[in-house]
Order: C-alpha cells, then structure tokens, then sequence
C-alpha cells in the first residue's frame, strides 16, 4: 500500500465513525504506536511540537525565577516556553563534535546558577544526537530534570537506544518540513505514565470529571486531533523508508561535494544513527553559504542557513549565554541544502552541479 493509502485508511476512518475532535482511536493507538517505536512507556499527543515542551515545563513545576538552561543552536521553540511559565532561560553552546549541547559548558552553566537549574533542554539538531551519555549523568549529579527536544531526530539513535528516550521527557515534531509529518502536531513521551497521563488533562482544557464544565486547574487546548492522529499513524508505517532516503541523500552530496576546497560536512559520530533530517554542510574557504542559497535560489530551489542561535536573537540576547563561538561559527558558515525525501537523482545532481560552479 503507498503511503498515502495507510494515511487516508486512518482517515476515513475517523470520519466514517465520526471521531474528528481532539480524542479517539487514532490519537489512542498513534500515542501507543509512537511510543513502542521509541521504546517509551507512555506518549501524549499534542497540537505541536511546542505543547509538548510546554507540558513537560509544566511537569517539572517551572515557575518564575526557576532557571531552565537550553541549548542556543536551535529553532526558538526550543526556548519560548521556558517565557510561558516566566522562567528565565540560560543558553549553552554546542561543541564541534556533536553540533549540540558542550557537556562542559554545561556543567559550567549548571555551577554558575546552582539551585535554581529545574531543568535542562537538549536538541538533537538535524537529527544528530547530543552526547547523552555525558549530560545525563550531569543532570543526576546536579539533580535536574532532562528534557529532550528530539523535534528534528524521530529515528536518530544514540548508542542503539532512541533519541527522546533518555531525559526523564521526550518530544517529538510532526510539523510539515520533519521526517514524518501530520502538518502540525507534536509527541510528549516518557515511561512515567502518571505524568504522561497528566498532560493529556492539561491538554483538553483541564476538565474536571463532572457532568457540567468544571474546572479546578488552568487548562490548554493542546490535545491533537483524531483525524491528524491518522495521517501520524499512516507516516509512522514509512518512518524506516525516509530515514534509509534522508541517508541516501547525505551520502549523496557528500559524495559530490567534500572534495571542494573548505567543504565539510555535519558530524557523523561512531556512537550515533542519524536520520539524517537535514543534510547540513559548513565551508570555510571564499565561498561563502549566501553564495550557493542565491545560487540554487535562482534556480528555484530552496536552501537555508543554519539556525540562528538563540543568544544572538534580538528577543532572547538580554539572557545570559555560557559557551563560546561555536554555535556562532556553525551559523555564519552553515548551510542547508534541500533534502526532502521526494527528491530524485536527477533533483540531486541539478543541486550539485549548480554548487560546484561557485568553485570554478
């Protein structure tokens, strides 16, 4: 069956039993579904991949004056609930080795601010894996909870295990451009089951179990939808399938393009099984990241910079920032070359040829 028919099966079944609001058989089995995929004990489906992190502050009991330290190199998400619940964020860099959180840094950081850390938010950036090993025995040395924002690295693995699966939270993206996709929503997983179950109350509105509207506690309305929650079990089928193409086209550039003069590309550790979400590239030569964005931009094609880290963005410079330049560097001389799963070889050779001329 294309991946279309599992999706659209879902679907209509949603329709033809008349479960189109945000609970029923699908959100059910696509929590349950996601859940075994990832090794986790239980899963929350949400609206997006924001909720989830907001739920799992939420969780944690962050409140204003608490200290929540998240990585800088990633996209705002990452960091804009940390401002719902009035905490304050702190950004770490990343190291070279791993695009992600500096485990030394991040002890620093965790020193500096002492009991007033809650909690900590790692990315796997592109689907690369941080260095869990080292950052989750920081956080049981220190006593704060990890949170992963595994937004981009549904597939990734680090040393065999899931990523989304080490910090005592989990989330998980299905926005329109990740490897699986609902159009929007998002994936709280963990193996507390309490807490998981928690989050869903939270996100129907907080609605007390009475026969009128009553409710004792804030709620949101954060439950994802039974008809988005069949396209997620529908995409979650191919999740293997786009993870072998999203491979497939890394190899594919890099293949192409590391013999150019400063090319390199993302880091591809022993220890760590990528989705290869993005194919990422730096270069350190007279060819510069806007060259080839014009370039391929010409052509109608789309490329983009790395993500600018969060201490350089006008809204979040005033927090304070531990680390050095790194996440700095990987944003003034990244690029991210387009790497949807649809592209064919011939889609790949335009882009390379089209690159391979700024060296000429």
């Amino acid at each position: 069956m294309s991946e279309e028919g599992y999706e659209m099966a879902y679907i209509k079944e949603a329709f033809d039993t008349n479960w189109v609001a945000p609970l029923g058989p699908n959100v059910t089995e696509f929590e349950n579904e996601l859940a075994a995929k990832v090794g986790a004990k239980a899963a929350s489906a949400t609206t997006t991949g924001t909720a989830a992190i907001h739920l799992a502050l939420k969780l944690v009991g962050v409140k204003e004056g608490d200290i929540v330290l998240c990585q800088s190199l990633t996209f705002s998400a990452s960091a804009n609930p940390i401002i719902y619940e009035k905490a304050t964020p702190v950004f770490v860099d990343s190291d070279f080795v791993t695009w992600n959180m500096d485990p030394l840094l991040l002890e620093q950081a965790l020193i500096k601010y002492g009991d007033r850390v809650k909690a900590v938010i790692v990315v796997h950036l592109y689907g690369l894996a941080a260095d869990m090993d080292k950052i989750v025995e920081l956080c049981n040395k220190y006593n704060v909870v990890l949170i992963e924002d595994a937004a981009e690295s549904l597939g990734t693995y680090y040393k065999g295990k899931h990523t989304g699966t080490f910090g005592e939270f989990g989330v998980f993206s299905f926005n329109g451009n990740k490897i699986i996709t609902t159009s929007g929503g998002g994936m709280l997983v963990s193996d507390n089951e309490e807490k998981i179950a928690k989050t869903r109350f939270w996100a129907t509105q907080a609605r007390d179990q009475a026969r009128h509207y009553q409710h004792s506690e804030l709620g949101f309305n954060y439950r994802m939808s039974n008809v988005v929650a069949g396209i997620g079990r529908g995409q979650l089928k191919v999740l293997e399938q786009r993870v072998a193409k999203k491979k497939y086209i890394f190899k594919y550039y890099k293949r192409e393009l590391c013999y150019l003069e400063g090319v390199e590309f993302m880091p591809i550790n022993d220890w760590n099984e990528p989705n290869y979400w993005l194919s990422v590239m730096t270069l350190n030569g007279q060819v510069r990241p806007i060259q080839i964005m014009e370039a391929l931009e010409t052509e109608n094609i789309e490329s983009r910079p790395v993500w600018k880290p969060m201490h350089m963005q006008p809204f979040f410079e005033k927090y304070d920032y531990v680390g050095g330049d790194v996440s700095e560097k990987l944003f003034e001389n990244g690029v991210c070359l387009p790497s949807d799963t649809k592209m064919t070889d011939d889609d790949l050779e335009r882009v390379c040829k089209i690159t391979k001329g700024l060296w000429r």
